[in-house]
């Protein structure tokens, strides 16, 4: 089985995830996820906001990613959105409200936030 290393893949750029961090409490559980992912070695959490204003080094940067994970808290999907609307298309989504969160009602807490770190981290390749 496979060890995560920093969220690179070894045969091309790292495995990029950019989250969802509006005000929900689903976007809260989406953000710490990502963060988890991060601090595993699962993938590198990004800025959104560079995408979303085209700073030329996170665009180059995304553009050499092997995978790129949008986190979204619900079915808005502003994360995927974002992504797409700067030229990404081969995106892996997550929406935490397909997994059973309910927007306004899930309050972020350890066993949410594991469920989204579960599924991303089996979304990104790793066991």
């Amino acid at each position: 089985m496979a060890q995560p290393n920093s969220g690179c893949d070894c045969t091309g750029g790292p495995k990029l995830i950019f989250s969802c961090s509006g005000a929900a409490d689903t976007a809260e559980i989406c953000d710490r996820a990502a963060r988890q992912l991060t601090k595993r070695g699962v993938g590198k959490m990004y800025c959104l906001a560079g995408v979303g204003g085209r700073v030329p080094d996170i665009m180059e940067n995304t553009r050499a990613a092997s995978v790129i994970l949008a986190i979204d808290g619900c079915d808005k999907d502003c994360v995927k959105h974002c992504l797409r609307e700067a030229g990404f298309t081969d995106i892996k989504h997550l929406r935490v409200t397909d997994l059973g969160l309910k927007k306004g009602e899930s309050p972020a807490n350890s066993d949410r936030i594991a469920m989204v770190v579960d599924k991303a981290t089996e979304m990104l390749g790793w066991s």
